[in-house]
């Protein structure tokens, strides 16, 4: 981190995990006690892709999801400490998170790509034109006005222009829309990738898992074969393996996000003091 001319950030759903942003257990009953109680639900995510009879309770049941990831902070600061380590670094983040805990946290908006999409934007569900909608003010009157499990039907969303209904921006299947920000978003990580190549630079890979790695897994592995003067570092409760064509050139840590960056984060205060 000290030496690195650049430092590309890649995060997956382990960092959010490890902020405290998890889909089941505790969180999830305390959230959600009704719908498990009549769906027999055991985490957030699957009971997202649920066929709800009414629109009125599908949004019934992504507000509250929506609101309690997007809109309320992260219980714990692995964001915090992240942004302590790299914010005085070049950097760019490629996340497939669509929490926006990056840019809460304070991280620059013009270094985020965002690939998966974001909780607080809706779109066209069929879609008839690739523009998003922000929601926040809509899910903070789905959440309180809401009554057994139902929001009021003058609060469910429509496309303004074609009257289908509307649907989360989160990459699904093909109906995903790439805005303009998201292109925007790509070029400007393509070219941070450009212009740092064959530099020193350090790909720190946060809690990737297996179910997308060609979004940042795959490619990093190959800029790091590629690049001499790279190292790629992951740190990851399970999904550490080496590819053993950059095995020199990698560092795994097989450990719990949070308690790494923390402890990153002290000695990085401790030798600043020192100096």
């Amino acid at each position: 981190m000290e030496t690195a001319d650049a430092v590309v950030i890649g995060a997956g759903a382990g960092l959010s995990a490890a902020a405290g942003f998890t889909y089941s257990g505790k969180r999830f009953e305390d959230n959600f006690p009704d719908f498990i109680e009549t769906y027999g639900f055991k985490d957030m995510y699957t009971a997202g892709f649920y066929p709800y009879d009414t629109l009125e309770e599908h949004w019934a049941y992504w507000s509250r999801y929506i609101f309690i990831n997007r809109y309320q902070d992260a219980p714990n600061n692995v964001y915090q400490d992240l942004y302590r380590l790299v914010q005085n670094k070049d950097y760019f983040v490629l996340t497939t998170n669509v929490d926006h805990c990056f840019q809460k946290t304070g991280f620059d908006k013009h270094r985020l790509f965002y690939t998966q999409g974001d909780y607080g934007l809706w779109q066209c569900s069929k879609p008839c034109h690739n523009k998003t909608y922000d929601n926040e003010t809509v899910i903070q009157k789905m959440v309180t006005k809401q009554v057994h499990m139902r929001i009021p039907s003058g609060l469910v969303p429509y496309c303004p222009l074609c009257g289908a209904p509307m649907s989360m921006n989160l990459r699904a299947d093909n109906t995903f829309v790439e805005d303009n920000g998201w292109h925007t978003a790509a070029e400007k990580y393509q070219d941070f990738i450009r212009r740092h190549k064959g530099l020193n630079i350090l790909y720190l890979e946060l809690g990737v898992g297996n179910n997308t790695p060609g979004i940042i897994k795959y490619p990093f592995w190959q800029m790091t074969y590629d690049n001499p003067n790279a190292t790629y570092l992951c740190i990851n409760l399970s999904e550490t393996y080496i590819p053993a064509e950059i095995r020199k050139q990698t560092i795994c840590i097989k450990d719990n996000i949070g308690d790494i960056l923390k402890q990153l984060t002290a000695n990085t205060c401790s030798s600043d003091t020192n100096l």
